[in-house]
């Protein structure tokens, strides 16, 4: 099994890139978060899906990411491209916050993901995400959630994109109050 590639991205595509590894191409299908550009020389953990017509290899530049990932396959019709479709739309910390605090609204509102997807991530990974061994590190939020649920609200409500909504809220201080939070958000996405 292919767990780890080390080499330079050879070309990128809308499903991943081509990683040149000792006069060999890889492709290896990323999350379009990962930014990789050509002639990069890039490290990625990596989980080697095997049918019977092809074998497709999923690259994270990060181990949690690839935990989730393969966390997600856990859940019943959920394969390797619905997983890291998932990934592409909520990052892993915001995966495992929903989970901890069992509430798919968190994660459908936050990320776009689909109620009935929500439910089941949640019901589904509700006592496994303890089998992540940095999970119960980096799902710790210091951030009031109230606060930045209601902000997050008042964005949507405006018209924002929730990724955009959901990046600049996690890049502000959230010990503020909701309306000084939305007035710093509002300042980043105009």
């Amino acid at each position: 099994m292919i767990r780890y590639i080390e080499g330079t991205v050879a070309s990128i595509s809308n499903s991943g890139a081509v990683i040149l590894v000792g006069g060999l191409g890889y492709h290896v299908h990323t999350t379009k978060k990962t930014a990789l550009l050509p002639n990069d020389a890039v490290s990625l953990n990596t989980y080697l899906a095997v049918r019977e017509t092809a074998l497709d290899l999923y690259g994270f530049v990060n181990p949690l990411e690839l935990d989730c990932f393969e966390l997600l396959l856990t859940i019943p019709k959920i394969g390797p491209k619905s997983a890291l479709q998932i990934l592409d739309q909520a990052d892993v910390t915001l995966l495992l916050e929903a989970i901890n605090l069992e509430d798919p609204a968190h994660l459908t509102k936050l990320s776009g993901i689909s109620k009935k997807t929500a439910e089941k991530i949640v019901t589904e990974l509700k006592g496994k995400v303890d089998l992540l061994s940095h999970a119960s590190n980096s799902v710790a939020p210091e951030a009031n959630t109230d606060i930045y649920n209601d902000a997050f609200d008042t964005l949507l409500t405006l018209g924002y994109n929730p990724i955009n909504i959901r990046r600049v809220l996690e890049s502000l201080d959230q010990t503020t109050t909701t309306s000084i939070l939305v007035r710093q958000a509002l300042q980043q996405l105009s």
